[in-house]
């Protein structure tokens, strides 16, 4: 039976592997087993945020001094940028080894790199589709067959580039916007509702190009997705609970409504037996919105009218600081943009933690 590993790696900056380096050096990391890394990178999160592709080579580079470069290409990274007010940059890397001596359930996780998206087809119904397929793939490659066991489905997806429309426009084609920060948005929304659709949450033939970005009554309870200019393809990872795991490690997760929303996050972090000792504390991964209103419980805010400064990065920084106070520390990814991820001004969460008496 597999189990799952979770090694958390502060960095010094988007090229910093040191951390990695040395788990590989030590034994305590496999890079045979390593099936996805997910990292917070310093960068402001748009579309020429280049710490995450700068990111992204580095770890390569690192593992292709231990892999063929068919493996190091079999590896999903999904790199967010945007560590604003005290957001620590970090690594989170997933490992897949055998068995130990626990019993399940315990986390299991599942991975899947979809084709290329056609640029015309982001922010469109196809992306939604594509999504859903490639998120059942990621099941299957967990093992996870009731979509109930699924936790969380974090997603890196692509966004529009001056020259991607060029492209598409050359080949007769349009695309669903043409201003390349907005086609975030519309990808990470599309992407949000193919984890919908393949969890159950969402009925695909319910859904069209109109629905993308616009419907927020739409949303998944466990999809958080990220675009980005470093890929031009999906990268899922599926995290889940099976039975057919085992190991010292399990995953819940919590749905806030708002941005002050923490009762959900502090019942999930309860069911994992995390309360004032967080030393159990492995990760925790969320999604920032600053909702459309305008309002937070009926008092206004200013994320959206800050010509200076993006409302996803007013986001991260306000629910980063907020989830940091229940986990005691700023190392959590929280990413930026939660389009049809969780109720509008709300979002996902996923907590992972030591289980209960486990060891290792």
């Amino acid at each position: 039976m597999p189990q799952a590993k979770v090694h958390r790696l502060a960095t010094s900056g988007p090229d910093d592997v040191s951390g990695l380096a040395a788990g590989i050096a030590s034994g305590a990391i496999v890079p045979e087993g390593i099936v996805a890394i997910l990292g917070k990178t310093e960068g402001n999160g748009c579309v020429n945020d280049f710490t995450r592709a700068f990111a992204v080579q580095s770890l390569k580079a690192e593992l292709g001094r231990h892999l063929p470069a068919s493996a190091v290409n079999r590896v999903a990274y999904v790199m967010s940028g945007g560590t604003e007010g005290a957001l620590s940059p970090h690594l989170l890397v997933f490992e897949r080894a055998m068995a130990s001596s626990e019993s399940g359930p315990a986390l299991a996780i599942g991975i899947a790199l979809t084709a290329d998206l056609p640029p015309q087809l982001l922010g469109r119904w196809a992306q939604v589709e594509m999504v859903a397929d490639g998120v059942r793939a990621a099941m299957a490659d967990a093992g996870l067959d009731d979509p109930a066991d699924v936790h969380f489905v974090q997603i890196k997806c692509p966004l529009l580039t001056a020259e991607r429309i060029k492209v598409a426009e050359a080949a007769g084609d349009t695309v669903a916007i043409r201003d390349t920060l907005k086609s975030m948005g519309l990808s990470r929304g599309a992407a949000a509702l193919g984890v919908g659709v393949a969890l159950g949450e969402l009925d695909l033939a319910s859904i069209d190009d109109s629905t993308i970005g616009r419907d927020m009554s739409r949303w998944s309870s466990r999809a958080s997705t990220s675009a980005g200019v470093e890929l031009a393809n999906h990268e899922i990872v599926v995290l889940g609970m099976s039975h057919s795991w085992n190991g010292p490690l399990s995953v819940d997760h919590a749905v806030m409504s708002d941005a002050i929303d923490v009762k959900p996050v502090r019942a999930a972090l309860m069911r994992l037996g995390i309360d004032d000792d967080t030393s159990d504390f492995v990760a925790l991964l969320a999604k920032a919105e600053p909702g459309s209103s305008g309002r937070l419980r009926g008092s206004r805010h200013t994320m959206l009218d800050d010509s200076d400064i993006s409302p996803t990065r007013h986001a991260r920084a306000f629910v980063g600081g907020v989830l940091a106070g229940l986990v005691g520390t700023s190392e959590i990814f929280v990413s930026g943009g939660a389009e049809h991820q969780g109720p509008d001004g709300g979002g996902p969460v996923a907590v992972i933690a030591a289980r209960r008496g486990a060891s290792g």
